[in-house]
């Protein structure tokens, strides 16, 4: 059984990663919010809103040993993909796609021995800007936000319940799109990515040969042809709703 955690819901916060690592002192804890007014991303880019947006964080302690979290952000992107349906891809490290269109996106980071990992998705956006997806073609309601959060906050739980040794490597694979394509990152590469590690490494062929790319050691990784979208993520503005899941 996954661990249990409790669930806070607002309608609008500043950020869900940092209201869920002060929420965690009594354990675990799902933030959810439909607006996100600070929300960051990877390497601290910013988020649009989405008329309507899921922006959710999980703060956990996680079982497995350290040197395995970096393998964290990319189980919390599969169980946001498998949450959204059989048409989402993966864009890695941290990116979710629909026809190759970002409509979502996670976000982990670390304090001790905390981890506090964040999804954002687009739900339902009639006016967004190009380049920018959303899940459903009608509004889905004011609620749908909370039910898929708890979905992704389970299946995140489950699969981290499985061990390092089998975080769904091959799943991750079958939805990747990354895999061959032709990739640039920043600071400084090209080539085309070939592979999946078992660490989560994006394995990719350059002219000087093979080289392995982990999350943390690259700033950016555009693939071509791909629209590059932006979400929200969540400012506490009511007194939350508690839940418990288990």
């Amino acid at each position: 059984m996954a661990t249990p955690y409790s669930v806070q819901t607002f309608d609008e916060v500043t950020s869900t990663q940092d209201l869920a690592a002060s929420m965690a002192n009594s354990g675990p804890v799902l933030v959810v919010a439909g607006r996100q007014m600070a929300g960051r991303g990877r390497s601290g880019s910013q988020w649009l809103n989405a008329e309507r947006a899921m922006a959710a964080s999980l703060a956990f302690v996680p079982h497995w040993p350290r040197k395995d979290w970096s393998l964290i952000p990319l189980v919390a992107g599969l169980a946001a993909a498998e949450v959204v349906g059989p048409e989402c891809r993966l864009k890695w490290p941290n990116d979710l796609l629909i026809d190759a269109t970002k409509v979502g996106g996670v976000l982990s980071e670390a304090s001790g021995d905390l981890v506090i990992t964040g999804c954002g998705l687009n739900l339902y956006w009639p006016d967004r800007p190009p380049g920018i997806a959303a899940i459903y073609p009608d509004d889905p309601g004011p609620l749908r936000h909370i039910d898929l959060a708890r979905h992704w906050a389970d299946a995140l739980l489950n699969r981290l319940a499985r061990g390092p040794g089998a975080w769904g490597r091959d799943d991750y694979v079958s939805r990747s799109a990354t895999l061959g394509s032709l990739i640039s990152w920043e600071p400084r590469g090209e080539g085309t990515a070939i592979d999946i590690g078992d660490d989560g490494a994006l394995v990719v062929m350059t002219a000087e040969g093979e080289v392995r790319l982990t999350a943390g050691s690259v700033r950016h990784v555009r693939s071509e042809p791909l629209s590059r979208g932006l979400l929200s993520q969540p400012r506490a503005s009511t007194t939350p709703k508690t839940t418990q899941s288990d």
